[in-house]
């Protein structure tokens, strides 16, 4: 069965950062793609980052929106991907939630699967 747990979130000041964890089980991370999404209040569930699976070799996906504030990573032995956040804004607040999709593309985050529970992220002075 496979379980998505994320953690880090928080209260953080505009301009401040976070790094956003992702522990998966039930499935090795060689062979899937992962991401992050979030959903902000009233708005549908967006694609942050990608990541392809290490078989397709890592190469990562950044929405417009992130790019050059936010990093995506991975940790094969400890089957857990992570999101460095960066010169955050207040319009980054939103539940952020990590997905899994099979295969070795990002997939530029489309068609990915269920999430885990989300951890809360919260940008305002």
């Amino acid at each position: 069965q496979v379980q998505l747990v994320e953690s880090g979130g928080g209260l953080v000041q505009p301009g401040g950062s976070l790094r956003l964890s992702c522990a998966a089980s039930g499935l090795t991370l060689d062979y899937y793609a992962i991401g992050w999404f979030r959903q902000a209040p009233g708005k549908e569930r967006e694609g942050v980052s990608c990541i392809s699976s290490r078989d397709g070799g890592g190469s990562a996906y950044y929405a417009d929106s992130v790019k050059g504030r936010f990093t995506i990573s991975r940790d094969y032995v400890k089957n857990t991907v992570y999101l460095q956040m960066n010169s955050l804004k207040p319009e980054d607040t939103a539940v952020y939630y990590c997905a899994t999709r099979w295969g070795r593309s990002h997939y530029y985050c489309s068609g990915y699967g269920a999430t885990g529970q989300g951890t809360q992220v919260t940008v305002s002075s």
